[in-house]
């Protein structure tokens, strides 16, 4: 069988090589050409060998052009034909010699051709004569035994590749390749012994990635004003932007991508839209959210990180519990309900067991007791429904008040109802609900009976139901199939009843006293899952009883209740935090994460149970460690946490809790992003930087003054204060702030006004500080001021002295010397040309040196070389004068 050498390339030399090998089969059997004959005898020995190494290399030339047609293929494929694939035309007289030569020795339907080619062979024939042996029989044997010479080198061949590997060099690229997206080079083919063989894949080459980067160090800095390219021009002034306090800007109207738009975007007018963030109104989170808060705060202190960075880092008294108190005992919303079922599941049960107690005891126990107060909580939480569905009822139906008087687990009240309406039978049972099994056998026996002798069709509803639950029976009761007078329609247990009294009764009636919260969940959790249609879903409360539209877009499936994820965060080892605390089983926002935030603080930074799954261990419990080690509790870091703190301080924003925002931030884990994150919220809310504000920022919350200075600062350049700016960007200690904004702003008014003390002063105090540009520009200033104010000085000492005092002729040299250099660096200090006081200060400062200068040193200037720009002519003419007066006189005392 002929065996082809498998390649993963564009090209269809492949196919070419397939052809020729069928064309070779399909061809009579001829006696080949001598010169055939010369090459087979020749074919054993390494020169042949050498040859046909030669032959591929020039076959691979000549297949790796990709000029060649396919008409130009096709009269050598029939002379390959004629040939029987032995020979070639001189022009291309070694193509596919080797694989030839392979495809005739490797298939045994072949071996004739070789047979009758070796007839005629002349080189084995008369050595056959010589041992007197039938040249026949003996190329029969020498086949048989010894592998031929021709039939190694056809192996040879046959096993190394048909050409060598095609290759794109580096700088080749493919039409439409992106290299962006990692194809900017075509695949090398690839070969492999036999379609057997998998090919490996190629390296994975990543897209290429952009980093972004500051304005400063940006290719379009400076030319934003470029009208060729309006996107370079206006794409960051017109693009949609959010600004303080959740305002979004933009241009035209927000829509869904499938609302019908009225108006266009091509308008000059911004919109500012505040996204609402909140599912209620403003006013009930400025009640509610402080008084969470300011608890929080309480059990809360504010200490410094490893890097100096203030941290808020919760003790563990900050329980469910401890927000329980918070709510009056008659209070029955859903946020007080949130904790008392926190405080059920999570808080510590205080056992009252003796120390010697076993470890398997103590767990008993605990279970028990977590169930009976998980029970109490579902009980005191349905109350309210169980006594609108009573007040539904009418008062001759007690049948269908008992029922719903045991959905809420009101048992004592369904006995006493059943005796008040002659049920004393009914009552006795009532008093054995969620008995053994023996009870509940006997009841389903009874049900049985009735269906049996059909007399279940004179029982009503209501008591076929009470039934149903004190056999534990949850799922629907079938009546008697009989003829249309004695026919029972089915009895649904749990129809119409929502997901609380629904999983109530899995855990009051149909699980056994003593399963655990987790059956409990699974019972309920695999009934609503095989019967979608029956069991009520957990809704949260405001899909179950609003009919009011909602401000958002609801997703599908729908979002499950806090209340039942925070069951099944307890009864679900395996489920995720980040799906328990979603926002849309809150409230109707997606983006209101206060009940999610302070859930999450409770669960994961103080009572240690669950966490994030991108924080790789949530560490202990607090109640098992030691008070001195609670420094050291925090491993990891988690980006999903600092997220939902960030986005809490952002509704708080919204409404203006500025301090509470902060407060909020100080719960980021990573030191960097909590400075960055304050000092943000701080630059945000500059306006709101009041004295009030402010002290409860630094008292209570210990936020550096630092910070707040620097975001007052830049309210104040905003407002056009820059010398108030100036002052606040030093005693926040940004020296550099400070110093850029003196050599820009406050300086060149300084120069202008003539006023040098003032311009010493504004660089006093950051002359011995660590600032990037000081000795070529604040220094500057400083040096003018000195020169201004020394050279005059010193000249006038010199003058009158009747004899010039060494050092300050040596010092008046010095100044003779730096304040050339001085007028040379000046325009880059002053580079400014929009800006008239540069021009001006620059003048004032060149004018004033020269004049100085002049009288002092009038050649001082001219032998320097230095060039007077940005002067009046007045100056210059003066400088002028007195430099040839000065040469005139020195000549006179020369001659």
């Amino acid at each position: 069988m002929t065996r082809f050498s498998a390649a993963v390339s564009d090209s269809s030399d492949d196919e070419h090589d397939v052809h020729m090998v069928q064309d070779f089969k399909k061809s009579p059997v001829r006696s080949p050409p001598k010169l055939v004959e010369n090459h087979n005898a020749k074919a054993g020995s390494d020169e042949d060998i050498g040859v046909d190494q030669e032959s591929d290399e020039e076959t691979s030339e000549e297949d790796s052009s990709s000029d060649m047609q396919e008409d130009d293929l096709a009269p050598a494929r029939s002379r390959l034909t004629r040939n029987h694939g032995l020979t070639a035309d001189s022009d291309d007289e070694t193509e596919d010699g080797s694989e030839s030569t392979s495809s005739r020795s490797a298939s045994s339907s072949e071996s004739d051709v070789d047979v009758s080619a070796q007839r005629e062979d002349a080189s084995v024939i008369p050595w056959a004569r010589q041992v007197g042996v039938d040249a026949q029989k003996m190329h029969v044997m020498q086949t048989s035994l010894f592998r031929i010479p021709e039939e190694a080198v056809a192996i040879k061949a046959m096993n190394r590749a048909t050409r060598p590997q095609f290759k794109l060099p580096l700088t080749v690229r493919r039409k439409h390749s992106r290299d962006s997206i990692g194809d900017g080079l075509r695949m090398d083919s690839q070969e492999r012994a036999s379609f057997a063989h998998d090919i490996e894949p190629p390296a994975y080459r990543p897209s290429r990635k952009y980093a972004r980067v500051e304005i400063s160090a940006s290719a379009v800095a400076g030319c934003e004003d470029g009208l060729v390219d309006a996107g370079l021009a206006f794409g960051r002034s017109f693009r949609v932007g959010w600004g303080p306090g959740g305002t979004l800007v933009h241009l035209g109207r927000l829509s869904a991508p499938s609302s019908q738009i009225d108006t266009s975007a091509n308008s000059s007018v911004i919109t500012k839209t505040i996204v609402p963030l909140f599912g209620r109104s403003h006013k009930e989170a400025n009640v509610r959210l402080p008084r969470l808060l300011q608890h929080h705060l309480s059990k809360t202190p504010i200490v410094k990180d490893e890097s100096g960075i203030p941290f808020a880092d919760p003790t563990a008294e900050l329980d469910f519990s401890s927000f329980v108190s918070l709510y009056p005992s008659s209070d029955h919303s859903d946020e007080q309900s949130l904790f008392r079922l926190g405080r059920a599941l999570f808080d510590t049960i205080d056992l009252h067991l003796a120390p010697e107690m076993t470890v398997d005891v103590r767990n008993r126990i605990s279970a028990v007791r977590r169930k009976a107060a998980l029970s109490d909580w579902l009980e005191e939480a349905v109350s309210y429904l169980v006594d609108a569905d009573l007040k539904k009822h009418s008062s001759g139906d007690s049948a269908a008040c008992i029922y719903t008087l045991l959905t809420g687990n009101q048992i004592e009240k369904a006995c006493e109802a059943a005796m008040d309406n002659g049920y004393i039978k009914l009552a006795t049972l009532i008093s054995q609900a969620s008995g053994d099994f023996e009870f509940r056998e006997d009841l389903m026996e009874q049900i049985q009976l009735w269906r049996e002798q059909r007399i279940d069709v004179h029982i009503g509803e209501s008591t076929r139901k009470i039934y149903a639950l004190l056999a534990g029976i949850l799922d629907v009761v079938e009546g008697s199939k009989a003829s249309s007078l004695e026919h029972c329609p089915d009895v649904d247990p749990i129809k119409g009843l929502d997901w609380k009294r629904t999983f109530g009764l899995h855990l009051w009636f149909s699980e056994p006293m003593d399963a655990p919260i987790s059956q409990v969940f699974e019972s309920y959790n695999r009934s609503r899952q095989e019967s979608p249609s029956r069991v009520a879903p957990p809704l949260p409360s405001y899909l179950e009883h609003s009919s009011e539209p909602l401000p958002f877009n609801v997703p599908t499936p729908s979002p499950s209740d806090a209340l039942f994820s925070l069951i099944r965060l307890h009864a679900d080892p395996a489920c995720s935090l980040s799906q328990a605390l979603s926002p849309l089983s809150f409230g109707p926002s997606p983006g209101d994460y206060s009940l999610s935030w302070h859930l999450y603080i409770i669960l994961s930074r103080c009572m240690r149970i669950r966490d994030f799954a991108d924080r790789a261990d949530p560490g202990n419990r607090r109640d098992a460690m030691d008070d001195d080690n609670e420094q050291d509790q925090h491993e990891g870091h988690s980006p999903s946490a600092d997220l939902l703190a960030s986005s809490y301080a952002h509704q708080l924003e919204q409404l203006g809790m500025l301090q509470e925002a902060v407060f909020v931030l100080l719960h980021i884990e990573g030191s960097a992003g909590r400075e960055k994150a304050i000092k943000d919220l701080l630059h945000r809310s500059a306006d709101k930087l009041d004295e009030w504000m402010c002290s409860g920022i630094l008292g209570s919350l210990k936020i550096p003054v630092a910070w707040v200075n620097e975001a007052r600062a830049v309210y104040a350049i905003y407002e056009g204060k820059v010398f108030e700016a100036y002052q606040l960007y030093l005693n926040a200690g940004l020296y550099q702030q400070a110093h850029d904004l003196a050599v820009v702003e406050l300086a060149p008014e300084a120069v202008i006004r003539q006023d040098l003390d003032l311009l010493v002063s504004l660089f006093e105090r950051i002359a011995n500080q660590i600032v990037d540009g000081w000795h070529t520009r604040g220094k500057v200033y400083m040096d003018y001021a000195h020169a201004m104010a020394r050279i005059p000085e010193l000249h006038a000492s010199l003058t009158e002295s009747a004899v010039p005092d060494t050092v300050e002729e040596q010092e008046l040299d010095n100044f003779t010397r730096t304040v050339p250099r001085l007028i040379n660096v000046l325009p880059d200090v002053l580079s400014n040309p929009s800006d008239p006081r540069h021009k001006v200060a620059l003048a004032e400062m060149i004018s004033g040196l020269t004049a100085v200068l002049d009288i002092a040193r009038p050649l001082a200037l001219s032998q320097s070389q230095t060039k007077l720009t940005a002067i009046d002519e007045a100056t210059k003419l003066r400088h002028i004068q007195t430099t040839f007066f000065e040469k005139y006189m020195r000549s006179i005392q020369a001659s």
